[in-house]
């Protein structure tokens, strides 16, 4: 088995959504989830298919999105893994919709960070082993830290 690390690239000021499911019909229930959780959202979907013709299912409201989540999905290559490249929505907007997605069968990240995926493959096929998110951590937030982050929430409409 040989691991690798894949690193993610996408556009700036988007985040990205890794996951795994089972089944071809997630890219239309994925949508159809995005959308209705978000009027107007701006996003990429692909997803790679693990059986028959093998092909990377790919769908979005914005071109752009729609191949920077290809790419990423080419990228990492595999089967049953999807991305959603997110422009002008967070996950937090839409990631109880996605995993309430009968075909969804975990999320492995949802970020705006650096990101790269852990690869494992063998035997013809790969699987994602895991993520590395962003950095490590550089100490432990301090009262001043706390009320930036209190402050940031509420400027974003997450807390009143």
């Amino acid at each position: 088995m040989q691991l690798t690390s894949v690193e993610i690239s996408k556009p700036a000021d988007s985040n990205v959504i890794v996951g795994q499911t089972h089944f071809i019909k997630t890219v239309e229930d994925v949508y159809e989830a995005l959308v209705q959780a978000v009027p107007g959202i701006k996003f990429g979907l692909a997803f790679c298919e693990a059986s028959g013709p093998c092909l990377i299912r790919r769908t979005g409201t914005d071109p752009a999105l729609e191949q920077s989540a290809v790419e990423a999905a080419r990228a990492i290559g595999a089967g049953h893994v999807f991305v959603v490249i997110l422009g002008n929505a967070f996950p937090v907007n839409v990631l109880n919709q996605i995993k309430s997605v009968s075909e969804v069968c975990t999320v492995f990240c949802a970020t705006a960070n650096p990101l790269r995926v852990i690869v494992a493959e063998e035997g013809g096929g790969r699987g994602v082993v895991g993520v590395i998110d962003g950095s490590s951590p550089k100490g432990v937030e301090s009262a001043g830290d706390q009320a930036d982050r209190h402050a940031m929430l509420r400027r974003f409409g997450y807390k009143q």
